[in-house]
């Protein structure tokens, strides 16, 4: 098992590992809140992608009182499984209803691929309050585009671990086809939606995150972290953008 993540049964995969953080005995929870992890990218690999949410948990939860929730999705950490947009759906789908209580609001924050996964969640359920997306683009074409290298950086980055998998690449990319981010945002119908870009992010154009803010039909915050790349998760200012957030969502 990869550091505090502990297996959760009963993912159509097989195990999935989740994080929960632990708020103060007796002190009231002030709300929740669900972490969601990118697609692994060149220089860091499946077994890494989520390794620091644990601690990005915790510390939200200290500073806010929120309980956070997190975890690893198929193919990713010790989860079990290999990448697809699909199953990566089902097993955020999971989390959700297997960690966080039934009937209360909950808050998604989602990095890259992760906020794409949370924009569609929340398209489609009510009980999502708002939205956070940091890096997130505003399409797939970049990914849709070109299955076979999808597939080989699904492959190298170990997201994709079982031999022949996918059987049919056709069938495999186009479950991408049901994700639209910009289209999502605009279905928050008037949820808070938080955008938060690094101006020098090589992956992801900034204009991908003025894209996502314009569609927005709630309030929204927009932020470009000048000189801050695709990794955001350990940008303290960053870190400082989500606690304030948070706060004001109280």
């Amino acid at each position: 098992m990869t550091g505090p993540f502990r297996l959760l049964p009963g993912g159509a995969a097989g195990a999935l590992c989740s994080y929960a953080s632990s708020t103060a005995p007796g002190a009231p929870i002030g709300g929740h809140v669900v972490l969601c992890h990118d697609l692994p990218r060149d220089g860091s690999s499946a077994i890494e992608v989520a390794v620091t949410l644990p601690a990005l948990a915790d510390r939200l939860t200290r500073e806010t009182g929120w309980r956070v929730v997190t975890g690893t999705l198929r193919g990713a950490g010790d989860s079990a499984g290999d990448f697809s947009a699909q199953g990566w759906l089902d097993d955020l789908d999971l989390l959700i209803e297997t960690e966080v209580p039934k009937d209360v609001p909950r808050w998604l924050i989602g990095f890259g691929f992760g906020g794409v996964l949370a924009l569609h969640v929340a398209s489609h359920d009510q009980r999502v309050a708002g939205v956070a997306c940091l890096g997130t683009p505003a399409t797939l074409e970049h990914l849709v585009g070109d299955p076979a290298a999808l597939i080989e950086r699904c492959v190298r980055t170990g997201l994709i671990s079982t031999a022949g998998f996918p059987g049919s690449p056709e069938t495999w990319v186009k479950e991408l086809s049901i994700l639209h981010p910009k289209e999502d945002a605009g279905l928050l119908r008037g949820r808070p939606l938080l955008v938060v870009h690094g101006a020098d992010d090589p992956d992801i154009p900034v204009s991908d995150s003025r894209e996502l803010a314009e569609a927005a039909t709630g309030p929204c915050d927009l932020h470009l972290v000048h000189g801050a790349g695709h990794w955001l998760r350990a940008d303290p200012r960053v870190i400082a953008i989500l606690l304030g957030w948070l706060e004001r969502r109280r």
